[in-house]
């Protein structure tokens, strides 16, 4: 597996050759990741400012796929454009495809999470024939201020300017929030010490909530406010376009994407499958092997992998709503409650 440590090299005029990257469409350099695995091309276009350890099943060898990412302009990194202005969601497109192209990538899945569910989108909309298909988790095709506080019950017409006063207030709050963040992996750590670390990693998803909030406490809040406020600027978009297969996973109690809105955008794709299940925005950490289960899924109603009859995609989770289907017939199971 490709990975490095953070490097700050938004500060710097070149980027330390030691950590890998590429140079985007307007000369920004992009701090890039590889699992190095052989399998599926997979491109996964994260949440703003979440690292590939999101995603800890996808840095196995015998994932079955060959997945890279990136890390957005001017966090974990990669450098900050020339221009400030140049961080709106086709700016993070623009990234999206340079890192395609340096790795030799003609056509992927895509794995959008949060806003990278709008990237990918859009991605999809101006490179129709690059995408397979598009795991949507906790995430929609623009506008996603007005897709906030759902389960809150705050009204419509209120979600986006108060997303806009949340966002805003990322650089007051951002700090103090990261620097308790940033004590559950020095937590982990002392655990080691004392000689009780396999204990206490072998919690469901606490090693990986530990690597990613040490990322997000070395965040530069004011800038990731506006790359937070840039990329919610993004119109909600037709999704008529969409011909390849999608699967859109939502949580019951996500406060920054509602349920009821995926649920919505499922149902305007065509054989698009819907999946709710009960957990917050933070899917990857609570439901890891149930996305794997559907990212597989998924690869088999593309056509990337041969299908037919005689093939058993398994691993499908039940529906939580029958408003947006695949047809497909294969294995269910309960889902797995988050611990």
């Amino acid at each position: 597996m490709t990975e490095h440590s953070p490097t700050d090299v938004q500060k710097r005029d070149a980027p330390d050759p030691a950590v890998p990257g590429t140079v985007s469409a307007d000369g920004t350099w992009i701090r890039t990741w590889s699992n190095d695995a052989p399998g599926l091309p997979l491109v996964i276009s994260n949440g703003l400012g979440a690292p590939p350890s999101a995603w800890p099943w996808l840095a196995e060898p015998d994932c079955g796929f060959h997945a890279v990412s990136w890390y957005h302009r001017g966090l974990g990194g990669s450098a900050r454009p020339a221009d400030p202005t140049r961080i709106t969601v086709g700016d993070h497109v623009a990234d999206l495809e340079a890192v395609m192209d340096a790795a030799g990538i003609q056509r992927a899945i895509l794995l959008g999470w949060s806003v990278g569910v709008n990237v990918a989108f859009e991605f999809a909309r101006t490179h129709p024939e690059r995408v397979a298909g598009i795991l949507a988790v906790g995430g929609v095709p623009g506008g996603a201020f007005r897709v906030l506080f759902g389960p809150s019950g705050l009204p419509r017409q209120w979600r986006e300017p108060a997303g806009q006063i949340g966002a805003w207030l990322l650089r007051a709050v951002g700090p103090p929030v990261a620097g308790l963040a940033s004590l559950l992996p020095r937590t982990l750590d002392a655990a080691d010490w004392l000689g009780i670390g396999e204990h206490t990693r072998d919690l469901p998803g606490l090693t990986t909530l530990g690597e990613v909030a040490r990322e997000f406490s070395t965040h530069p809040w004011t800038w990731y406010s506006q790359l937070v406020l840039a990329a919610a600027k993004h119109r909600a978009m037709d999704t008529s376009f969409v011909t390849f297969p999608v699967t859109v996973v939502a949580g019951l109690l996500d406060t920054l994407a509602a349920a009821d809105d995926l649920r919505v955008l499922a149902g305007r794709i065509p054989r698009a499958r819907f999946l709710q299940l009960n957990g917050t925005h933070f899917l990857p950490l609570q439901y890891p092997e149930v996305l794997h289960d559907e990212l597989h899924a998924l690869a088999d109603r593309t056509d990337l992998t041969p299908t037919g009859p005689d093939r058993d995609p398994g691993g499908l989770h039940p529906q939580s709503t029958t408003a947006a289907t695949t047809g497909i017939n294969g294995k269910t199971r309960p889902v797995p409650q988050p611990h």
